[in-house]
């Protein structure tokens, strides 16, 4: 069954290599085809990344959530998942061109991660873990979305073809309420991150916080996020202003997942 899941990852990787390739050729060429094509293969990759995920959690026998390449797996499977939505809910393929490239970079670094199936230690066995990671999960990727679609955002101006821009990618009106409205879930799913979490280390330590360097990121996260929310409700702030802060957020989020793990270890080391 491993040697099965190894085969769907790879597949999925190459998926999403040729999405990625075919986005770039649909902006190039600008023929609806391509996108077209570009779509159905970034949605097989995502079938395919699914099943691969499945299968090592049934390898592994718990949720495979636990370690640098499962969560690094997951964390490419939001995003690609929140990236397909906004492609077809605002018929925006566009925007794979620019949420593909990192959700292969993600997916990428997973390959460089072990894949040995380890047991989990005693403070992992927990039913808070799915509720925990599952929504840090959905939190990343739809933290990325917003962060894509800002840096759209600022290079819109930028683009030549008006009449391209006008019938694939939508107004800056909408792009920036689409990075708002992603920027929103996204925090939402951070709440319930740092909540679960936080229960769940009551339970396995004796304490609701201790301060280790993930949990501390995850607050600097946060703090980033509710205030970029904060000023938009509050003080109306909209346009490029915004848009560069939901970019400066998600290397916030990158950094607490990966420079956090690399730089400053802790007890979230596995994850």
């Amino acid at each position: 069954m491993v040697n099965i899941e190894n085969v769907l990852f790879t597949t999925t990787l190459l998926l999403y290599f040729a999405a990625m390739i075919l986005y770039f050729v649909f902006i190039a060429v600008k023929r609806d085809a391509v996108s077209k094509v570009a779509v159905i293969i970034h949605a097989a990759g995502l079938i395919i990344h699914t099943a691969a995920i499945v299968l090592r959690g049934i390898a592994a026998g718990r949720l495979p959530l636990t370690n640098q390449y499962e969560f690094a797996t997951a964390f490419a499977w939001g995003l690609s998942l929140v990236s397909l939505v906004f492609i077809l809910k605002f018929r925006f393929p566009v925007l794979g061109a620019f949420a593909a490239p990192v959700t292969f970079l993600i997916i990428g670094y997973a390959a460089m991660q072990s894949k040995k199936i380890h047991e989990l230690m005693p403070a992992l066995q927990s039913g808070w873990l799915g509720f925990h990671v599952s929504t840090a999960i959905i939190a990343y990727g739809a933290f990325g979305v917003s962060a894509v679609i800002a840096a759209i955002f600022l290079l819109r101006d930028k683009m030549k073809d008006k009449g391209f821009l006008d019938r694939n990618i939508p107004n800056k009106e909408k792009l920036d309420m689409i990075s708002y409205r992603s920027a929103a879930l996204g925090i939402l799913f951070l709440t319930f991150t740092i909540i679960t979490g936080a229960i769940w280390a009551e339970r396995a330590w004796g304490s609701y916080w201790s301060w280790d360097p993930k949990e501390t990121w995850s607050l600097v996260t946060w703090i980033v996020y509710a205030v970029y929310l904060h000023l938009r409700i509050r003080r109306g702030w909209r346009g490029r202003s915004a848009a560069i802060f939901a970019v400066v957020g998600f290397v916030c989020v990158i950094f607490t997942y990966i420079g956090v793990n690399t730089l400053l270890p802790g007890v979230h080391s596995y994850a």
